[in-house]
C-alpha cells in the first residue's frame, strides 16, 4: 500500500510517499506558489499527478474536524483556509480514499508508532514552535475530545491577566513557552538572532545573557507542564519542535519538573521527539492505512 502524504504549515507544504515495504520515500518540501488555500491544493495536485498511490493523508496546521475532513478555524497564516473541506474535494478529484487531522495529533501518531512513544500505550505529545500545540494518546489512538478539539494546551493560562495571546485570550502558556518567544526575547539582547538555531549557537559560545534567558524561557515551560502531569499523570511527556533537540533543554525540563509536582508524580519522564520534521508525514500516513485496513475488514 502506498500512500501519498502532506504535511501542511503555513510556510511550507512537506510531501512524501509512505510504502508499507520500504517506508517514507520521495521526502519534498514546498513553498506556496498560491497564495492560502489554493496554494494548498496547488501543491497537493502537482504531487498526486506525478505518482501513484492507493489513499491520501494530510497533516494540517489549524482546527480539524477529522470525521468530515473539513479545516474547521486556520489563523491567517494560510488565508482563505478555514473552511476548506479537503476530505471531499480530495476525494471526488482522484477518486482513493483521504484522511486530514491536525499537524500535532498526526505527529503525536507518528511518534506513538514510530518514534519516541513506540514503547508507551498512552502519552502527553506537545511541540513548541510558532505557539504550543498538544496532542493525547490513548491506547495508541488520539483522544479528540466532544469537539474534536482536544488537548489545546497552548491555551491553558499560566499569566492571569498577562499577555496577549494570538487567540485572544490573555496570559496563555502558548504566548509565554512557545519557540517564537525565546527567539524575541534573545532578539532583545542580539538583534541579529533569527530562529532557535541562532539561539543555541550563542549557547554553546558561553553567551551567559543568552544562556539566562533560555533558563527564564525554560521555567515558562516548566508552568505548563505541572498542570499537564498534575491532570493526566501520564508516564511520559514527549516533546517535539526543533527546538525540543537541543539536550540541555531536555535534561533541565526532567530536573525542574521533578521539584516542581507532587510525590506522586515524580517518575514521570521527558522525551524529545524522534522523528523530526518527518513526524507528521509518518502520522498522516499511519491514519490512512489503519482506516483503510479497518474498513477493508468490515
Amino acid at each position: 500500500m502506498k500512500i501519498l502524504c502532506f504535511d501542511i504549515g503555513g510556510t511550507l507544504i512537506k510531501s512524501a510517499i509512505y510504502d508499507e515495504l520500504v517506508g517514507l520515500t520521495n521526502f519534498e518540501e514546498h513553498k506556496y506558489q498560491l497564495i492560502g488555500r489554493d496554494g494548498v491544493l496547488k501543491v497537493i495536485d502537482d504531487c498526486a499527478l506525478a505518482c501513484e498511490f492507493d489513499g491520501i493523508g494530510i497533516s494540517t496546521a489549524g482546527l480539524v474536524d477529522s470525521e468530515r475532513g473539513c479545516i474547521m478555524l486556520c489563523s491567517e497564516s494560510i488565508p482563505n483556509y478555514t473552511g476548506t473541506k479537503l476530505k471531499d474535494i480530495l476525494e471526488e478529484k482522484y477518486n482513493k480514499p483521504v484522511f486530514v487531522a491536525n499537524d500535532v495529533n498526526s505527529a503525536a501518531l507518528g511518534e506513538a508508532h514510530f518514534g519516541a512513544g513506540k514503547a508507551y500505550k498512552d502519552f502527553i505529545c506537545l511541540t513548541y514552535g510558532t505557539g504550543v500545540g498538544g496532542a493525547i494518546v490513548i491506547n495508541k489512538e488520539i483522544y479528540a475530545g466532544n469537539n474534536g478539539a482536544a488537548a489545546e494546551i497552548g491555551h491553558i493560562i499560566t499569566h492571569l491577566n498577562g499577555e496577549r495571546c494570538t487567540c485572544g485570550l490573555k496570559g496563555c502558556y502558548n504566548h509565554y513557552a512557545s519557540t517564537t518567544n525565546l527567539v524575541n526575547m534573545c532578539r532583545e539582547i542580539d538583534i541579529n538572532i533569527a530562529n532557535g538555531r541562532d539561539v543555541f549557537a550563542e549557547f554553546d559560545k558561553g553567551n551567559k545573557k543568552i544562556k539566562e534567558v533560555i533558563d527564564a524561557w525554560i521555567d515558562e515551560i516548566i508552568y505548563g507542564l505541572v498542570t499537564v502531569v498534575h491532570i493526566f499523570d501520564p508516564a511520559v511527556l514527549i516533546l517535539g519542535g526543533g527546538i525540543m533537540s537541543q539536550a540541555y533543554i531536555i535534561d533541565e525540563i526532567n530536573k525542574r519538573l521533578k521539584n516542581a509536582v507532587l510525590n506522586s508524580y515524580k517518575d514521570v519522564v521527558v522525551l524529545s521527539a524522534k522523528l523530526g520534521n518527518t513526524a507528521g508525514l509518518m502520522g498522516a500516513a499511519y491514519n490512512v492505512i489503519v482506516h483503510m485496513k479497518r474498513d477493508m475488514s468490515i
